[in-house]
């Protein structure tokens, strides 16, 4: 038996974004977004309200980052998400992290925060507040890469949030292979 929800916004994972932008003064702004995925190969689309200091940066500039938030990030990133830029510009100081510019776009990028996803503003649809960026670059910390050089998400630990229960949840266990273990059922 299943017991029914109704329409609600439930996707497992749903990935905890914490998105990097540059303020009119040169400071940067961060805000943790969980409705954002892949486009396509070189796009990322994210919903974002349209109150957001952080849309009105990323509209002013035209960059911005994307990183993965983690198990050791969990306070700091819930902390951007909580707290609006408009009511504290400077919020961002209170996480510890530490900020560089990014080589690609006008952005910050969050040291602490171990990969990154450098992107060029592309589109936002005000009726349904979806933002379109453009991938320039991923950049990922050397400390979670594997013996061949690729992201090992078991070093990374990426956190996933859970809109049923309003918690979150580490990833990292692998459980199969891609593209590979299907085919024992051709």
């Amino acid at each position: 038996m299943r017991k029914n929800f109704g329409a609600k916004p439930i996707l497992y994972p749903m990935p905890v974004l914490v998105i990097a932008t540059y303020n009119e003064d040169g400071s940067a702004n961060a805000m943790t977004a969980a409705w954002g995925t892949i486009a396509d190969t070189d796009r990322i689309a994210i919903y974002i309200s349209g109150t957001h200091k952080t849309l009105a940066n990323i509209l002013k500039r035209k960059a911005f980052t994307v990183s993965f938030a983690d198990e050791k990030n969990v306070i700091p990133a819930d902390y951007v998400g909580i707290l609006s830029g408009n009511m504290e510009a400077d919020k961002v100081s209170k996480t510890g992290w530490h900020l560089m510019k990014s080589e690609f776009v006008d952005a910050p990028l969050i040291k602490e925060l171990l990969v990154a996803l450098e992107c060029r503003f592309i589109s936002f649809d005000e009726a349904s507040e979806l933002m379109i960026g453009e991938i320039i670059n991923v950049c990922a910390d050397e400390s979670v890469l594997d013996y061949a050089g690729k992201i090992d998400p078991t070093k990374l630990r990426p956190i996933s949030y859970d809109p049923m229960n309003n918690d979150y949840y580490v990833l990292g266990e692998k459980v199969g292979n891609a593209f590979k273990d299907g085919m024992k059922l051709k």
